[in-house]
C-alpha cells in the first residue's frame, strides 16, 4: 500500500511577476520556481504545493510575511467570487510594468529574438468600463463561497452573471459589473427581473433543461445597444411576451437578437440569429472606419484600445500609397480596412467565412474600393498562384489567434519575401516562437506592447519585422 505523502510547505517565497490566469510567479531562497493565485509581486510568502511539473511548482498562498507596496484594494464586490479581472489587487501602474517585462521575457530571454527597439507599454486610459461585448449566463445554481457552502446556505437559486472558472454548472450572481458601460448592467438586472416576474426557468447545465441561457451585450461607442438572447427551446409563447418585456423596458436597445441553442455547449456562433426588433447590427467608429457589427460579427472588444493599437499599426506600416498589402487572419477586415487609404491595395484572408461577408459589406459601407477578401485557412490559401494574381506583397500584416501561425504559414511568409512585414499578437509566447523561425531571412526593428484588457494578464504587442 503506497504511503501518503504530506502537503509541501514552501517557505519565504518571493514573488516577483505575473503568469496565466492570474496567477504570480516567484521562488525560494533555493531559486525554485513557484506559481500561486492570490500573491502579486512584491508579495513574500509561505505556499502549500498542489502541484509539481517539470520546472516548477503551483501552490496556494498559507501566510504572508510581507505585502507589496504595489497592491491596492479591488474596487468590484464580486471580485474574489468572479475571477474574470485577476489583478485588481494589483495598481494600474504596477500591472503595467509587469505585462512590459512579460514581453521582453517571452521575446528576448525565452524566444532569443533581438529586438532593435522595445518601446514601452501603451497603457489604456479607461481601465473599467472598456468592454463593448460581454455575455452572461443564465443558471438555477449560484456559485458559493467556502463560508457559504460552510454555513449550510443552499446553491439552487436562479441567477444571471459570469461562470467561475472550473465550474461549468454554477454561476456567480452579478449585480454590478465594471467591464462595460451603461446601459449594461441595467440591462442585465431588468432581464433578470423580467424573467423572475414571468416565471421563466433558467438553465440547469447539469441536466442539461431550462428554458434561458445566455445573453449578451454589444454596447458600441456610439451609444447603440445590441441584444442577443439564448434560449433553450423555441418557445414562441414564452420567447415573445419576454422580447416585449425588454423592449418595452429598454426602448434605447437598436436591435434586439435571439437564438436557439439545443446544444450541450453553449457557443453560440453556429446557431442562427433572429432579428427580433430593430435592424439587425449596431454601427462602430474604429479612427476614420465605420463598422456594422451584428450579433455574429468577430469585432476588437475594447474600441478605445483597439483605435491605439490600430495607430501602431498604421505606423509601423509606414505606407507610401504604392503598396500592395497582404492582411493574414483579417478577422472582419478591421485593420485592412483601417490601411487601406494609404495603400494601393489590401488583399484580406480570413478562415471565418461570416467574417469575409462582414468585411465586404463593411468595405462598401465605407467607399472602399482597394480590398479584396477572401475565406480560407491562410496556410492553405497562400500559394505561389496566390502571388501571382495579387502580386508580392510590399507589406504583410499578420494578427494570428493565440496559438500563433501555422508552421506552414510561416513557411510561405519566408518564401513570399516581404520587405515588412507587420506582426500582431495577443501571445507574446507564441509571437517569439514566430519570430525566431522568420529570423531567417527578417529582423525585428521595434515592438510595440499594448495593454487591450486591464486587470487581466492579456497582452498585445506589435512588430516590426524588415527582409534582412
Amino acid at each position: 500500500m503506497a504511503r501518503k505523502r504530506n502537503p509541501q510547505l514552501v517557505q519565504n517565497v518571493h514573488f516577483t511577476g505575473i503568469a496565466d490566469k492570474g496567477r504570480s510567479v516567484g521562488r525560494d531562497a533555493e531559486g525554485r520556481v513557484i506559481f500561486a493565485e492570490g500573491p502579486v509581486p512584491g508579495d513574500e510568502a509561505d505556499v502549500l504545493v498542489t502541484g509539481k511539473k517539470k520546472g516548477f511548482m503551483m501552490g496556494v498562498p498559507q501566510h504572508y510575511h510581507r505585502y507589496s507596496e504595489a497592491r491596492t484594494e479591488p474596487f468590484c464586490q464580486h471580485y474574489e467570487s468572479c475571477g474574470g479581472c485577476h489583478w485588481q489587487q494589483l495598481s494600474y501602474e504596477a500591472q503595467a510594468f509587469h505585462k512590459q517585462k512579460v514581453v521582453e521575457d517571452a521575446l528576448t530571454r525565452i524566444g532569443k529574438v533581438e529586438v532593435e527597439d522595445m518601446r514601452p507599454i501603451l497603457k489604456a486610459e479607461k481601465t473599467r468600463y472598456y468592454r463593448n461585448k460581454l455575455e452572461f449566463s443564465f443558471s438555477n445554481r449560484r456559485w458559493l463561497s467556502r463560508e457559504e457552502i460552510e454555513s449550510g446556505v443552499s446553491n439552487l437559486e436562479n441567477v444571471l452573471g459570469f461562470h467561475r472558472a472550473g465550474a461549468f454548472d454554477k454561476v456567480v450572481d452579478i449585480s454590478h459589473c465594471w467591464l462595460q458601460e451603461e446601459p449594461s448592467n441595467a440591462l442585465r438586472n431588468g432581464i433578470k427581473r423580467i424573467a423572475l416576474e414571468q416565471g421563466l426557468s433558467f438553465h440547469d447545465n447539469r441536466v442539461h433543461a431550462g428554458f434561458l441561457r445566455q445573453v449578451m451585450f454589444r454596447i458600441t461607442s456610439l451609444g447603440e445597444v445590441l441584444v442577443l438572447v439564448s434560449f433553450y427551446k423555441n418557445d414562441q409563447k414564452k420567447i415573445r411576451p419576454f422580447l416585449d418585456a425588454i423592449l418595452e423596458e429598454f426602448p434605447q436597445a437598436a436591435t434586439l437578437c435571439y437564438a436557439i441553442n439545443t446544444k450541450y455547449n453553449d457557443y453560440l456562433f453556429d446557431q442562427d440569429m433572429i432579428t427580433y426588433a430593430g435592424k439587425g447590427y449596431v454601427e462602430e467608429q474604429l479612427g476614420h472606419v465605420r463598422f456594422k457589427v451584428g450579433p455574429k460579427s468577430f469585432f476588437q472588444t475594447n474600441t478605445y484600445q483597439a483605435r491605439v493599437l490600430y495607430d501602431v499599426v498604421e505606423e509601423f506600416a509606414a505606407l507610401s500609397g504604392e503598396e500592395n498589402v497582404y492582411d493574414l487572419y483579417a478577422g472582419i477586415g478591421s485593420i485592412a480596412l483601417y490601411l487601406a487609404r494609404g495603400c494601393r491595395q489590401v488583399v484580406g484572408i480570413e478562415e471565418i467565412p461570416e467574417a469575409i461577408e462582414d468585411a465586404r459589406e463593411n468595405a462598401a459601407l465605407n467607399g472602399i474600393t482597394n480590398a479584396v477578401f477572401y475565406a480560407g485557412d491562410v496556410k492553405d490559401v497562400l500559394s505561389p498562384e496566390f502571388a501571382e494574381k495579387h502580386g508580392k506583397p510590399g507589406l504583410l500584416v499578420t494578427d494570428p489567434p493565440r496559438a500563433g501561425m501555422h508552421p506552414r504559414a510561416v513557411e510561405w511568409l519566408l518564401h513570399l519575401e516581404s520587405p515588412r512585414i507587420v506582426y500582431v499578437s495577443c501571445n507574446p509566447a507564441t509571437q517569439a516562437r514566430d519570430l525566431s523561425m522568420l529570423a531567417e531571412k527578417y529582423r525585428v526593428l521595434k515592438c510595440q506592447p499594448v495593454d487591450m484588457f486591464p486587470h487581466t494578464h492579456h497582452i498585445e504587442n506589435v512588430a516590426l519585422l524588415e527582409l534582412r
